[in-house]
């Protein structure tokens, strides 16, 4: 519900977070690896019981994909960044533009800018 007459303060004014499922922070080794144990750590992404699947994923996967995976992500990232962060924050800007009363942010499920931070920051 909209109380259009209603005087918007930082305090009381509406926030949509806009989520996407993630992206490491650059098209490297160094920056999917974190990605990659985040994202495969979740048991909701794979189920296999953790003792079971931890080594496997600190042992092979985190060991032999980052690599395979930043040449991937070097073919599709964009001067800005992630392509599924820029667009992300860019609907997320968009939004806000065409609704004044309301902030407008974005975060990923995996990866940066996290949903906790980007939360504690619409806290304060």
């Amino acid at each position: 519900m909209c109380i259009r007459n209603r005087a918007y303060t930082a305090q009381n004014r509406t926030a949509v977070l806009l989520l996407n499922l993630g992206t490491p922070d650059a098209p490297t080794a160094a920056a999917v690896k974190p990605y990659l144990k985040e994202f495969l750590s979740d048991q909701r992404v794979v189920e296999l019981p953790k003792l079971l699947w931890q080594p496997i994923l600190r042992g092979l996967v985190l060991t032999f994909r980052p690599k395979k995976s930043a040449h991937a992500y070097e073919k599709v990232w964009f001067k800005e960044g992630s392509p599924l962060e820029v667009y992300t924050h860019r609907q997320a800007e968009a939004l806000a533009k065409h609704l004044p009363d309301v902030i407008g942010r974005h975060a990923m499920t995996y990866g940066n800018p996290s949903v906790a931070d980007v939360l504690a920051e619409l806290k304060a």
